[in-house]
């Protein structure tokens, strides 16, 4: 495990085949197209990857956003072996620092195990009364 990376932004920055791989192995997106993953990241407002020291890509997210007022974060993943090393939160709170969403005031995300990587940034879950629950609604397809 290392503490040591980078974070870029962009697409061209990716590395598809790593980043596919991963979220084909995932709970929610089990088997997922590599061409629906790269069709995802073009159509965000904004996918990063996290780089080891030799380059190597070691986590990925990206952000559907309209850039003024509400964000969802996708697909924040780290590779197995650098779990636990703080580059998920730092992929984080790399967008929510990003001068880019400065007017964002909702952010949205969906995890099933990682709380504690969120909650530590400002994130609650939905059952808090300040979320107002009652307000949200859902379609699934």
């Amino acid at each position: 495990m290392t503490a040591a990376f980078t974070i870029r932004e962009g697409i061209d920055a990716m590395d598809f085949a790593r980043v596919h791989a991963w979220l084909a192995a995932t709970y929610w997106t089990p088997g997922i197209l590599r061409e629906t993953v790269e069709r995802a990241a073009r159509h965000s407002a904004m996918v990063i990857g996290a780089f080891d020291a030799d380059g190597i890509q070691v986590g990925y997210t990206r952000l559907v956003s309209d850039n003024t007022r509400f964000a969802y974060l996708c697909d924040v993943i780290v590779d197995d072996m650098q779990r636990g090393s703080g580059i998920g939160r730092a992929m984080v709170r790399h967008l929510l620092e990003h001068p880019e969403f400065a007017t964002v005031r909702t952010w949205m995300l969906a995890t099933r195990d990682a709380h504690t990587v969120y909650a530590p940034l400002g994130f609650l879950p939905v059952v808090d009364p300040v979320s107002r629950p009652d307000d949200w609604m859902v379609l699934r397809r």
